[in-house]
């Protein structure tokens, strides 16, 4: 009895380590990246959204992650402004300077992934082992995209933790369906709703399951179902997402054939024309939720650039694109595991935990969703999908306990794991799995999955310490390198330079560019050096 419980505190010291390294990991990237494309707006957004409690300018998120990570930067000090350009945003001002903008509200983030760390390592450990729990942390801890999107101002976090937290609480929820886990599970849903527009598609699933669940099944019979209790995470859900824009009330008036939406603190909108003989006048809380909502559905439909293995695609994107990212972007020894552990637990050599098949049923939907849908921008979209794989490559220690050679091999592997991150240490967002040569990188997957504008405070460097050199830059971002204080020539698409011309990877691919092949003819020098693994430095001769 001693040892054992010797053993289960040395697998808790041994988590609370690996809490202790995943925290250093974030705030080393943290400190090494400039402010990515998206950041921006989220930061503006949310100090936009506590100062006048306005949701308008860039409503294509919800505010959960925005509110969350802006919360350090409310004093008056700090000031961004973010203006549209032909192709997305530009920052126009930004005071007192972007790092120290970014670090605190950054951190905010590193708060919810350590979070959902902790509770991956308490469902890994209920339904397997501590053993294997702590298995699942160091795959999570190393896992370069698990560091970069919980550290920087993104809505990917927010999502990833609650639609795993929704999840594992159902199971829960199953077995002991009090009125109280109902209220709890109805305050869950209504943050999954908050954290991102990805997510009502999972809210229905989530209450789906709620309805015909019982303790020993589900049943068909409408009679039987849920109504009462589901109807409960409902209202509680509704009442969360209200609360999550400052309680506001809408008004949504058709007249004449016009269509009128009246939202606190702002303008009204008007659409003319509307093709219908309704009349009608209705209160709408959290109205802006709905808007936001419509517009994301309306951009899926649109869609918008994404390259793919040398292509890009203007709008209708790649059935393949996050299957080929997987395996370019999630390291070999989480498939590896994954695969494995899905095969001990499909084939009964491991135990299927209570529960899990239905909290798997998230991730498969999710998944699909993202398949089939249009933005095809980067891997982080499916990164919800990531705890649950993590989980289940958890199952292989299990099947290795008994088996002191398996063990090591787990070991040796996590080791592996491991290194295979420390070659990219710290530019975890550019990552790619030990087969691709990091040069060669930009011909497979741009934009969040490698260049996001992330390169900044290493031109930075590389400026101050080669003065002498005359270099030009063509650089995919939203932040005027000016406001590190980095003054190069910056290149428009076109125009072709001599001397140093460093060429963001996003930009060389052409995924936004009017002609894509608009700078490839650098790629007739020699091969070039990498500056945070997304800028790429070439030499041109003068002719």
């Amino acid at each position: 009895m001693k040892s054992l419980v010797t053993r289960s505190q040395l697998g808790s010291l041994v988590a609370a380590l690996l809490c202790l390294i995943y925290v250093s990991e974030c705030v080393w990237f943290i400190q090494t990246q400039s402010l990515t494309y998206d950041e921006p707006v989220h930061i503006a957004e949310g100090l936009e959204a506590w100062r006048n409690q306005r949701f308008e300018k860039w409503n294509d998120h919800p505010p959960l992650a925005r509110l969350w990570c802006t919360l350090p930067l409310l004093g008056n000090r700090n000031q961004i402004a973010v203006e549209p350009v032909e192709a997305g945003w530009q920052v126009t001002q930004l005071e007192p300077d972007p790092e120290s903008m970014a670090r605190p509200a950054r951190l905010m983030n590193v708060v919810l992934g350590l979070t959902l760390v902790m509770l991956l390592w308490r469902t890994a450990r209920r339904m397997f082992s501590i053993g294997s729990a702590n298995l699942v942390m160091t795959l999570f801890v190393f896992s370069p995209s698990a560091i970069a999107h919980f550290s920087l101002v993104t809505t990917d976090g927010a999502a990833t933790l609650f639609l795993f937290a929704v999840a594992v609480y159902l199971v829960d929820w199953k077995y002991q369906p009090t009125y109280l886990r109902t209220v709890y599970f109805g305050g869950l849903l209504g943050l999954l709703l908050l954290s991102k527009f990805s997510t009502p598609v999972m809210f229905a699933v989530a209450l789906l399951w709620m309805l015909i669940s019982t303790r020993h099944g589900v049943t068909v019979n409408p009679l039987r179902w849920n109504w009462r209790k589901a109807a409960t995470a409902v209202f509680v859900a509704i009442l969360m997402v209200w609360a999550g824009y400052f309680f506001h009330v809408s008004r949504l008036t058709i007249h004449n054939h016009q269509l009128t939406a009246t939202f606190p603190n702002r303008p009204p909108v008007v659409f003319n024309n509307v093709h219908t003989r309704i009349n009608l006048n209705l209160i709408v809380p959290a109205g802006e939720y709905l808007e936001g909502f419509r517009k994301v559905v309306r951009r899926n439909r649109q869609g918008q650039p994404s390259f793919l293995l040398g292509h890009v695609s203007q709008e209708g994107g790649f059935k393949a694109y996050y299957p080929v990212a997987i395996l370019l972007k999630w390291p070999l020894i989480v498939l590896l595991l994954f695969f494995v552990g899905s095969f001990l637990l499909g084939s009964g050599r491991v135990r299927t935990p209570q529960g899990l098949w239905l909290m798997m049923s998230f991730p498969a939907i999710y998944f699909l969703m993202a398949v089939f849908a249009r933005f095809d921008i980067g891997e982080r979209h499916i990164l919800p999908v990531y705890p649950f794989v993590l989980l289940l490559a958890g199952a292989t220690w299990e099947f290795a306990l008994q088996r002191r050679l398996l063990l090591f091999l787990l070991t040796l592997l996590a080791a592996l794991m491991v290194a295979d991150m420390g070659r990219y240490a710290p530019d975890y967002l550019s990552y790619f799995n030990i087969y691709i040569r990091p040069q060669e990188s930009d011909r497979l997957l741009t934009d969040s999955n490698l260049d996001w504008g992330q390169g900044l405070l290493a031109l930075r460097e590389y400026t101050r310490t080669h003065p002498q050199e005359q270099i030009s830059l063509a650089y995919f971002g939203s932040v005027d390198p000016k406001f590190y204080g980095i003054h190069v020539h910056r290149l428009v698409e076109g125009e072709h330079a001599t001397g140093t011309v460093i060429v963001s990877a996003t930009t060389l691919s052409g995924q936004y560019l009017r002609s894509s092949d608009s700078f490839q003819w650098v790629r007739q020098y020699s091969p070039p050096s990498l500056l945070n693994h997304s800028l790429y430095v070439f030499h041109i001769p003068q002719k």
